[in-house]
């Protein structure tokens, strides 16, 4: 296991412009602010061109990261893709010595009327599948785009293991660990120990190498935009790294929560894509698929603990209607991770709801606030 993480949970400073030092036509404000878990986003059109929107997103305060972030910045590695002829991703406008990333008028697939049956269009689909092709050939050393981590602490190509290692190293040194001070005694009443993470290394061990490429690792319904003519646009690649293809594709399948029959259809598409432009990409991934889905069961735990004991609190008072639902919630992500995590039972909704009680109770308030950027 690496020993040098230099990756932090907390969102760096942002130095772009805020959005009152950009000269733009302000009659052509979008009158509201699009609301992100990490950036409130605001959508302006540039006085000086005709129909080009941009978006500017101002970083929300005291948010914590829960992922690694590989580039050190977005806009750079959108002007890569482009250059490797990319289609859709959106393009970088440059208003002076700052670029903004254009917005994409259209509906995310989040909010169309497929959501209820999970199902997306044939349309949608064969464009997503597309995707997986275009980002499966583009290789570690095509990026042009500054990275975040450095040379030493990137594993090789293909060494599949060492890239899920650093995952549960980041998980457990940079969300758990960082945060034991306030959470860990909740975490351990939920049954979740130091020893967790051992169990999860041995669950998910003896990966198949794969050559590395492009990921974007966050390929959810809101980040998936289809425009007036039908055609699909990826957003959002803040968390793209490189790495193993088959997480790429573990992390849409978890996300998405697909109907089984067109998860098994993504699954055999992809394989079909990726090994045309990247030959091995596929290799062993009806083994180690279900090795990459029972990390993300396990990382939900991590992440959605302490996110929804935040959002019960609200101007400093607990939000009582909440509790509830918020206790079936992580009940469901506690079972749903059991095996991966080793846990011998799974804490009942009265356990669960004791727990997030006595927390909220007893940790200190500084304690229950999310921590300043750094």
């Amino acid at each position: 296991m690496a020993g040098t993480q230099r990756m932090t949970t907390h969102s760096a400073p942002d130095s772009r412009p805020r959005p009152d030092q950009v000269s733009v036509d302000a009659s052509l404000v979008m009158p509201r602010p699009l609301e992100g878990y990490h950036h409130v986003t605001h959508v302006w059109s540039l006085a000086d061109r005709s129909r080009t929107w941009i978006k500017i997103r101002e970083p929300r305060d005291r948010i914590l990261w829960f992922d690694r972030r590989c580039f050190q910045s977005e806009e750079d590695l959108l002007r890569a893709l482009k250059k490797l002829d990319v289609a859709c991703v959106p393009e970088v406008v440059e208003v002076g010595d700052t670029g903004f990333q254009g917005f994409i008028e259209g509906r995310t697939v989040g909010t169309w009327r497929w959501w209820a049956s999970r199902r997306v269009p044939d349309a949608v689909f064969d464009q997503l599948v597309e995707l997986f092709r275009e980002t499966a050939r583009i290789k570690p050393d095509m990026l042009t785009a500054e990275r975040r981590c450095t040379a030493d602490d990137r594993p090789k190509d293909g060494d599949s293991g060492g890239f899920l290692e650093r995952l549960i190293f980041f998980m457990r040194s940079q969300v758990y660990e960082a945060n034991k001070l306030a959470f860990g005694e909740l975490f351990r009443k939920l049954g979740v120990t130091d020893e967790s993470f051992s169990r999860l290394e041995e669950h998910v061990s003896g990966l198949t190498g794969r050559p590395f490429c492009l990921l974007h690792a966050d390929l959810h319904r809101k980040n998936l935009i289809v425009d007036p003519n039908g055609r699909l646009w990826v957003i959002d690649w803040e968390l793209a790294m490189v790495g193993d293809p088959l997480y790429d594709l573990a992390t849409h399948l978890y996300l998405m929560r697909y109907p089984k029959t067109q998860a098994d259809r993504m699954a055999q598409e992809w394989c079909r894509v990726v090994e045309r432009v990247s030959p091995g990409s596929s290799f062993g991934w009806e083994q180690d698929l279900p090795r990459y889905l029972a990390f993300k069961r396990a990382q939900s735990v991590f992440t959605d603990v302490i996110r929804e004991s935040l959002k019960l609190r609200e101007r400093n008072r607990f939000n009582w209607p909440a509790l509830p639902g918020t206790t079936r919630k992580l009940h469901r992500i506690l079972a749903a991770a059991a095996e991966p995590l080793g846990l011998a039972t799974v804490a009942t909704q009265a356990q669960i709801m004791s727990a997030l009680i006595q927390w909220h109770r007893t940790t200190p308030t500084h304690l229950r606030k999310t921590p300043d950027p750094s």
